[in-house]
């Protein structure tokens, strides 16, 4: 059973209650985060402001670069290492509601699904990038065709899945009963347990409760076709991550939800890309310990992952909302990782690219995170969810906001 915990002041917490007076400028948001991050000297330039030159892993964003900013520098001063790498959308601690949950809380309560979370085929079950309100992971789908049919599918038997449904409704209210019983005769201790037992609950039966409500909604007609078979091997991931930005996309046109994760794996796959085999895996490139011959190949590797992201901008700019706008001008969407250097298993100075969402684009921020004052990753999450109408003020360690960048 995964526990919660009460509502601490470190904790951001949001609802539809706390949105802000202020005209909301965002209404959707995307994070994507990729486990080997990126090769930091290929994608920082020496130059801030807007005067920056194009580097190998932005010159495929290079038509969209009025579209978004590059952040150098930012991090949640956590630990290194691959397990660390979970706290990219918590903040320091790892476990920590992550940053769309708390968008999802305020935003996701008037479409199907109030969050989607994918992953770009298989990875390690050891990596995890949501939590929830309760510090539980949720989990990631990772087969196209089954958000596919999440999204723009019927169930075979509408019939049986409700009784699923509602089964699994009358089983929670039975635990939720028992627990009830034993909170009047336990320690203090126990009972702050039981009371983050109950919060879990809740998430969960708000999520029975919107899945019953959409059942029997017609689903949006779309005019996208799937290929035959899921790529789901670990080599065919940028294949994987090519339909998902498609899906992503229309998830979005279609308002079946406003709020998207996708987890980029990376493990020992050895690509194949324009017909060249690589010389290693993915995850042996990321360790290249300055090899250049490695680092090549790495790039490679990356600069799909930069492509893949430029399409999916050029659809959001295509695609357009019920106001008649493109759906980038007010969908924030996030590329990132919660580790800065592979090579080094270091998670300081994150790759963050942001785009869209209504924020005045174009420049490259750089900071030096051993000065004095120099703001944190959270900061930034803090502006993008005051853009989307929360009324933030904290998030994790950070406790200021990076409007001034952005506006």
């Amino acid at each position: 059973m995964s526990l919660a915990l009460p509502a601490l002041e470190s904790i951001p917490v949001a609802s539809a209650s706390r949105l802000a007076k202020a005209p909301v400028k965002a209404k959707r948001l995307v994070c994507v985060g990729a486990n080997l991050g990126l090769h930091g000297p290929s994608l920082f330039p020496s130059e801030t402001g807007t005067n920056w030159s194009l580097t190998p892993l932005t010159c495929p964003l290079a038509q969209h670069r009025e579209s978004f900013s590059l952040f150098s520098g930012l991090d949640h001063r956590a630990n290194n290492g691959h397990n660390e790498w979970d706290n990219y959308l918590c903040g320091r601690e790892v476990g920590a509601i992550s940053l769309d949950q708390i968008a999802a809380e305020a935003i996701g309560e008037e479409t199907r699904y109030g969050s989607l979370q994918l992953s770009a085929g298989k990875g390690s079950f050891r990596q995890k990038m949501v939590y929830n309100q309760a510090g539980v992971p949720l989990p990631k789908i990772e087969r196209p065709s089954v958000v596919y049919q999440a999204l723009f599918g019927m169930p075979d038997n509408l019939e049986r899945t409700e009784y699923l449904i509602k089964s699994g409704q009358s089983s929670l209210d039975k635990l939720t009963d028992e627990a009830k019983d034993l909170h009047g005769w336990v320690s203090a201790g126990d009972r702050e347990k039981l009371d983050e037992y109950f919060s879990s609950i809740r998430d969960l039966e708000q999520r029975m409760q919107r899945q019953l409500k959409g059942l029997y909604e017609p689903r949006p007609e779309v005019d996208y076709k799937l290929p035959a078979f899921d790529p789901i091997a670990p080599t065919l991931m940028l294949e994987n991550q090519s339909l998902m930005y498609d899906l992503m996309a229309l998830a979005l046109e279609t308002d079946s939800t406003r709020v998207i994760t996708m987890f980029l794996p990376g493990l020992g796959e050895v690509f194949t890309i324009n017909g060249e085999t690589l010389s290693a895996g993915y995850h042996a490139l990321s360790h290249h310990g300055n090899n250049e011959g490695m680092i090549e190949d790495l790039l490679k590797v990356e600069t799909q992952h930069m492509l893949l992201l430029s399409g999916f901008l050029d659809q959001l700019k295509r695609k357009r909302d019920i106001e008649g706008q493109p759906l980038l001008d007010s969908t924030i969407v996030m590329w990132g990782a919660g580790m800065g250097d592979a090579s080094r298993h270091s998670n300081t100075n994150l790759p963050i690219i942001l785009a869209g969402g209504g924020f005045q684009h174009g420049k490259h921020h750089a900071f030096d995170r051993n000065e004095p004052g120099a703001p944190l990753l959270g900061d930034l999450y803090i502006t993008m969810l005051q853009q989307l109408g929360l009324e933030q003020d904290r998030f994790s360690n950070a406790s200021r906001n990076m409007n001034q960048y952005l506006a």
